[in-house]
């Protein structure tokens, strides 16, 4: 059976809840999951979108709805001070990682996710996201070089491109069978979908 493609970008909280889940729903199933960071603001700009705390009458609901999904979820969550943030260098340290040590990049990113909607730790710079890889056992020296390097920053290019040219528009969105489901209010329908074979 084909895995399951889930995209995602490192300062979605609906991408964080469905990271939480989405391995445990698979395997359920005999599934595994492929991880898919990109940099969801390029899919944004090209369809004049805005994150929700931006537009001012759908800022108090979403907060509202992250805090109520979370406690249903028996999730830790907390929306950081800064919010949303760039995931520019999140996503080289994960692509860089991937290319290294492909077993470690979910602990990574659970790290990364936990250390902004968790510890409110601010992931757009990439000192903290030095430090938070080290937490889980990679090398700083080489990583924080690895930050700057050009084919890292191509890599991360390429992974949006790529989730762009495949329509994938949201945090998170899931393909199932070549079946597209975008939001984590969909993880149930990606469950069914598994479970069944389609409908």
């Amino acid at each position: 059976m084909s895995a399951i493609d889930f995209y995602f970008d490192f300062s979605s909280p609906y991408g964080y809840f469905a990271s939480e889940q989405i391995d445990s729903i698979a395997s359920k199933y005999g599934r595994t999951v492929a991880w898919h960071p990109y940099l969801m603001g390029a899919a944004m700009k090209m369809n004049q979108r805005k994150p929700l705390v931006h537009m001012p009458m759908f800022e108090e609901y979403s907060r509202r709805d992250l805090g109520r999904c979370a406690r249903l979820l028996g999730i830790p969550y907390q929306t950081p001070s800064k919010f949303p943030v760039a995931t520019v260098a999140a996503c080289r340290a994960y692509y860089w990682l991937a290319d290294r040590d492909s077993d470690s990049t979910k602990q990574l990113a659970h790290a990364l996710f936990r250390a902004y909607f968790v510890d409110n730790l601010n992931i757009s710079d990439p000192a903290v996201v030095v430090k938070i890889a080290a937490g889980v056992g990679i090398n700083r020296n080489d990583l924080a070089a690895a930050l700057e390097d050009q084919a890292v920053k191509d890599r991360v290019r390429q992974a949006t491109d790529s989730a762009i040219e495949k329509k994938v528009f949201g945090s998170p969105f899931f393909v199932v069978d070549n079946e597209p489901f975008w939001g984590h209010d969909r993880i149930y329908q990606v469950e069914k979908w598994i479970e069944t074979g389609g409908w």
